[in-house]
């Protein structure tokens, strides 16, 4: 891991400037853009990524919301989950989107965690025959660094109120009391999880081991315990939103050129990296 955040870095420098200078030159000579003759009526909106923060993407759901000549939406997913809040604020966007019109999920790659928490409520859920999805369980995590502190000769000097405020340190083993109460905290996240995933996808949560539990699934088993609703490539989720969206020619909304030129940037420095985000420990 550490070797591919030293990756990152190095790579960021060689490119940054050059990548500057191209954007400059986009933004002068692009051409202006000419209205549309017809205006869209289905959005797609990309989850990718670790979450993070959910601001831009609940801000395109709210969006499409809005925007009374969009019919129907498509969320693309392929993202390994991310902290807690802004998975359910997506999560309970969507809710929203879906009470005034369709919204398909599809997984492209990986809906895992945060990113399943939030396609959930969407009408239906497709995957791509090789995607991942599930792991629905919280984690958390830390290291135990007092042996190296000690070895360099670093003592750490800590004033504090409050028996928990703690909880969690790497400087020194966890008390029993602190990985109580961090416990507690992962099993209050869990449950929700657990409670929220049963009651959007019609699921017994007495039964929950079978679909949650951190279990991961390929697209076919996922469908097999009632994660997902089908299997299939992303032409065919694009005609099914269509379908539901009950629009005659479907016309997708494009992306502005300069978004489009962000995301380009993003997916070739997300291929040069090799990084599997799927590895990186995050809360959901």
């Amino acid at each position: 891991m550490f070797k591919a955040i030293s990756n990152t870095i190095k790579w960021i420098g060689q490119h940054f400037m050059g990548m500057i200078f191209l954007l400059i030159l986009f933004l002068v000579f692009s051409p202006s853009p000419t209205a549309q003759t017809n205006p869209a009526n289905l959005q797609e909106i990309k989850l990718s990524g670790v979450i993070m923060d959910s601001d831009a993407v609940v801000k395109q759901i709210e969006e499409a919301q809005k925007d009374t000549s969009i019919k129907g939406v498509l969320l693309t997913v392929n993202s390994p989950g991310g902290a807690v809040p802004p998975s359910i604020e997506i999560s309970y966007a969507i809710k929203e989107l879906k009470k005034h019109k369709p919204v398909i999920a599809y997984a492209s790659g990986i809906m895992a965690s945060g990113s399943y928490y939030s396609s959930i409520y969407a009408n239906k859920i497709i995957a791509n025959p090789g995607s991942i999805v599930g792991s629905i369980g919280v984690i958390m995590e830390s290291m135990n660094i007092k042996e190296l502190l000690d070895t360099i000769g670093v003592k750490p000097q800590i004033v504090q109120q409050g028996t928990y405020k703690q909880a969690g340190t790497p400087m020194r083993e966890w008390t029993e009391q602190e990985r109580a109460e961090l416990e507690q905290l992962t099993l209050d996240a869990y449950t929700l999880f657990v409670q929220d995933v049963a009651t959007a996808r019609g699921l017994d949560i007495n039964n929950s081991k079978a679909y949650a539990d951190a279990h991961i699934f390929s697209a076919q088993r996922a469908m097999s315990v009632g994660l997902i609703d089908e299997v299939a490539v992303k032409s065919t989720a694009k005609r099914e939103i269509k379908e539901l969206a009950k629009v005659d020619i479907a016309i997708w909304k494009k992306k502005d050129k300069f978004q489009s030129f962000v995301e380009q940037f993003e997916n070739k420095a997300e291929s040069y990296l090799g990084v599997s985000l799927y590895t990186l420990k995050s809360i959901f």
